[in-house]
């Protein structure tokens, strides 16, 4: 899917800003990138490839809901051009309505995301999308309120890679499946935000799926 000269741009919440320096906008800077799935990804591209000329930016930002990234979608990545970019999105747009502070439901994110990626693909008719898999594991804030209602969020992300020919990074299975190595606080120590292992099984799901 990578090509030379490839500009790659990194979206979503909290999970892929992952401390970054927002006022570090240079590419394939570690600050710029964080310390998450999104700046060990790019040391491995830069790594294998170091002829390929790959440009990576994040510009992730914690807290963020698909109406949040909609927001700020023309400065932050249409402007970028990418030829790749790279979604993480949807825990929010359920947590926030778990706790009282958002009213959306799985159907607002969907259709969200829909108009979204159709703007998207609109502004820019060659740039190739990766949705990935929104997650979580049953520890820390997790527990059973989640469950069925966070599966239709992660189906409607499926479901939206389909419908734009986008790559699809299943995160949830490789997280579920990282259990059979340790429990799920190794990985997800309040079951939303990922440990540095964590990142690292996120960032090889990402590159088996991607490059």
């Amino acid at each position: 899917m990578l090509q030379q000269g490839d500009i790659i741009l990194f979206q979503g919440n909290s999970i892929t800003d992952s401390g970054r320096t927002r006022g570090n906008t240079a590419a394939n800077q570690p600050a710029a990138l964080g310390n998450g799935y999104p700046r060990i990804v790019t040391s491995r591209l830069l790594s294998d490839r170091p002829d390929s000329g790959l440009q990576c930016f994040n510009r992730g930002i914690s807290g963020n809901k698909v109406p949040q990234l909609a927001a700020r979608w023309q400065q932050d990545a249409l402007d970028l051009k990418p030829s790749v970019i790279s979604i993480l999105i949807g825990v929010n747009d359920m947590w926030h309505g778990l706790n009282g502070n958002y009213k959306g439901t799985v159907d607002t994110y969907e259709q969200g995301f829909h108009d979204l990626l159709d703007r998207t693909r609109r502004a820019l008719p060659s740039v190739r999308l990766v949705i990935c898999e929104p997650f979580v594991l049953k520890v820390g804030a997790i527990n059973a309120s989640w469950f069925p209602a966070f599966d239709g969020y992660r189906a409607a992300a499926c479901r939206q890679a389909g419908i734009f020919d986008a790559a699809f990074v299943p995160f949830q299975e490789v997280l579920t499946r990282a259990l059979d190595d340790a429990p799920a606080s190794y990985w997800l120590p309040d079951g939303v935000h990922p440990s540095m292992p964590g990142h690292q099984r996120m960032a090889d799901a990402w590159l088996d799926a991607i490059a």
